[in-house]
């Protein structure tokens, strides 16, 4: 694992980036050695989906109108599982309190978490749609839809990790996270389901943008407001 090189004056920018994939490669690396988070993520990922391809016996063109809505579903509740998980190990084996002991600004540690969660988040997405597409018989391969789902998957993840840090000080931080999240992040799953659906049902793009810039809006304005108060989060 790489260290958390203390700051450089000569080079701070540069120290600031290593502390941040410093951070997230240590997650991959421990993900790729113990595959927990991404096997619960995919099994509870295909189990919603085999579910509501049961559940939903509906014709082709009934299918593609629910398909942005069964998708975001799928990707919320994994998204969330995931976030938890990833901060309850970190916490659990004391590599948080490590993390935070590191002289970098702490915020290097919330993006390198970040950027891990997302990778996670992406994996499982990039497994379902082709799993989806053949379930469902659906296109999901619209340059448009995974731009949609990208968007989403960011601002879902730059919310989730600030949350779960929350969280994860808690007792009940298995059933406090979604609490907190859910109603957050819903300008996030509105717009990415409108969106979505605008794509598969080929609309005008002057009718999906006004959606597409509430997703890029909402990503911005967490992240900036995630990058402010995460200092102040783990030092409660």
């Amino acid at each position: 694992m790489s260290q958390l090189l203390p700051p450089s004056p000569d080079r701070p920018g540069e120290n600031y980036f290593g502390a941040v994939a410093a951070v997230a490669w240590k997650d991959l690396t421990a993900e790729l050695r113990s595959r927990e988070l991404l096997s619960a993520m995919l099994i509870f990922a295909m189990l919603v989906i085999l579910v509501f391809n049961f559940a939903l016996e509906l014709d082709k063109k009934s299918r593609e109108t629910v398909t942005a809505g069964v998708l975001w579903v799928t990707f919320a509740f994994a998204g969330t599982l995931g976030l938890n998980r990833s901060m309850s190990v970190e916490k659990d084996r004391g590599c948080l309190d490590g993390l935070l002991l590191a002289p970098v600004d702490r915020s290097a540690i919330y993006f390198g978490k970040v950027i891990s969660n997302l990778a996670f988040m992406l994996i499982v997405e990039v497994i379902v749609l082709p799993i989806y597409s053949v379930l469902y018989s659906v296109n999901l391969f619209n340059p448009g839809l995974l731009s949609v789902i990208l968007l989403g998957s960011l601002g879902y993840v730059a919310v989730g990790t600030l949350l779960a840090t929350m969280a994860v000080q808690t007792r009940t931080r298995d059933v406090l996270l979604p609490i907190l999240l859910f109603p957050v992040v819903i300008p996030v799953l509105v717009s990415a389901v409108q969106a979505s659906k605008g794509f598969l049902a080929g609309l005008e793009m002057s009718e999906i943008m006004p959606w597409l810039n509430l997703l890029i809006v909402y990503d911005v304005i967490f992240i900036a407001a995630a990058f402010m108060t995460f200092d102040y989060v783990v030092e409660e």
